[in-house]
């Protein structure tokens, strides 16, 4: 028996995302692409929108000659259309996979082959830098492999996207969506590729059933990340990682509040949207938790050989924290009395920070951690020992580390985050993450001078992880409060929806319904 749906959907579509040309990096052409996570699936077609369903799909897109189309499937051919002007695309995904992971994009892109099995694609004027940063790809894809089992997808290709993409990077099956400040010009931004070619196993194959238990997609990620980024780039920079991830999830923790429920690795989103829950905690609580278990059950290599056995005892289906649980008790059987130690309670279902911080090796973190110590306890009046030496052996994440701890503490004077900048040209970097740390550090210290650095940023991408902290700094601060709410109203249509609605609430213009402290 066939069912034939017919249906339309609106231009407001909450998963859709439409540019007009002078939002592109080209300029001549219209964009489109989706973001369907967490439920926005629903609002592009009919569908039981929850992880807890998968299902596998075909597609025909027609599309204007000059575009080009792309979905979370395997390129099945193309064609003309019956109007000259137009072309048709076809795809399949032979896999089974939940409505988040749909995924479309139609614009004027370029591709660059990378790898075997791996395209990178964007609007020309990104695509060979993209091109050269993302040349890793290939062995990274090997190294997740190695630790996980086959790669099932057939093709793992990128898209850069536009900058008003609201995240780092979405997973979607066979096309892995990216935002442009990871292009960084020395790939140190380049875990997050690790982070999403990890989903292809744990989100993607082993999937949470429903929100409440996110911590299963994206805890398990960032441990496998920073697996495979250790395997390539050695230990000491897995645990470097670590420790920056600790220092987020701090800050998380601190933003929300200590009893707020989102707080929990396993909240409870009963008449929540997902969207309102979206944090670092899953991620980092997730990630402690996993690295706090592999050292008391055995070691990397007792652990890794479990964690391949999970993916492939749960590969194609939706599971939930119990099940996860049930399945470690039994793998580990002989340490039952071990895990009978662990305070389950305190890691799931307590708000805060975990109940055990991991022992992490900080060899790469200690010169972050001493110069942050020498700036803090220096005079303001008699800064002369701090010069550009200070951080010559530093890689741009040591140096991003850096400024999070410095952001850890108590605004610095205005004299200090003057003599930081004279001496470290740190307003001249291009790298996303300590641009954003900085101007963050400045704005907190109330430091004039970045108000129109750190305007340009935010209207200039739509990254989540940085435009929300900086518009809450910018509000936080009396003389520039007026100037947040200002400029959200003048570029809030050029956002994605989670920006848009995310922002909003965080200048008090959008009424907040998450639950209160407590």
């Amino acid at each position: 028996m066939v069912i034939r749906v017919e249906f339309e959907t609106s231009p407001n579509a909450s998963g859709l995302q439409w540019l007009e040309p002078e939002q592109t990096a080209g300029k001549k052409h219209p964009y489109m692409f989706s973001m369907c996570q967490a439920i926005h699936a629903r609002s592009i077609f009919p569908c039981q929108d929850t992880p807890g369903v998968k299902a596998p799909y075909t597609a025909t897109i027609t599309a204007p000659f000059e575009l080009v189309v792309l979905m979370s499937a395997v390129r099945d051919g193309e064609d003309i259309a019956d109007d000259p002007m137009m072309k048709t695309y076809k795809f399949v995904q032979k896999i089974p996979i939940p409505s988040y992971l749909f995924a479309i994009v139609i614009g004027a892109l370029e591709s660059r082959q990378i790898g075997p099995r791996t395209h990178v694609w964007s609007e020309k004027e990104y695509v060979d830098r993209s091109a050269e940063e993302f040349s890793e790809t290939e062995q990274m894809l090997k190294t997740a492999e190695d630790l996980l089992g086959e790669y099932v997808w057939e093709v793992y290709d990128l898209l850069v996207l536009p900058p008003c993409f609201s995240f780092g990077g979405m997973e979607n099956p066979c096309l892995t969506f990216l935002t442009p400040t990871l292009l960084a010009g020395d790939k140190s931004l380049v875990p997050t590729i690790a982070h999403e070619i990890a989903h292809s196993w744990t989100g993607n194959l082993v999937t949470n059933r429903n929100f409440e238990h996110f911590w299963l997609n994206e805890g398990f990620t960032t441990f496998f990340e920073r697996k495979i980024v250790g395997r390539m780039h050695g230990e000491p920079f897995r645990h470097f990682e670590c420790i920056g991830g600790w220092t987020e999830l701090e800050c998380g923790i601190k933003d929300l509040g200590e009893k707020h429920d989102f707080t929990k690795l396993v909240p409870d989103l009963k008449g929540v949207d997902p969207d309102e829950a979206f944090s670092v905690i899953p991620y980092e609580k997730g990630q402690a938790l996993l690295f706090y278990l592999e050292s008391i059950l055995g070691g990397p290599d007792v652990f890794e050989k479990f964690l391949k056995a999970y993916v492939e005892e749960y590969k194609y289906q939706s599971i939930d924290t119990d099940i996860w649980k049930a399945f470690l008790y039994k793998h580990f059987s002989d340490k039952e009395d071990i895990l009978n130690k662990v305070d389950w309670d305190a890691w799931l279902y307590a708000p805060g920070l975990p109940p055990v911080k991991p022992e992490y090796d900080n060899t790469l973190a200690k010169k972050c951690t001493d110069l942050r110590k020498a700036w803090l306890e220096a005079d303001e009046n008699d800064l002369g020992q701090f010069t550009a030496k200070d951080i010559e052996d530093f890689s741009s994440p040591q140096i991003s580390e850096f400024l999070g701890f410095l952001d850890q503490e108590e605004p610095l004077s205005i004299k200090k985050v003057e003599k930081l900048n004279e001496t470290y040209k740190l307003g001249e970097r291009n790298n996303a993450e300590i641009k954003f740390r900085w101007i963050r550090l400045c704005l907190r210290a109330h430091w004039k001078d970045i108000i129109p650095e750190a305007v340009k940023f935010i209207t200039e991408q739509g990254r989540m992880k940085f435009t929300r902290p900086i518009y809450r700094c910018l509000y936080d601060w009396d003389e520039t409060r007026e100037l947040a709410v200002s400029t959200y109203k003048d570029h809030s249509s050029e956002m994605m929806h989670a920006t848009r609605q995310g922002v909003g609430r965080d200048l008090h213009l959008i009424a907040d319904d998450k639950p209160q402290d407590g």
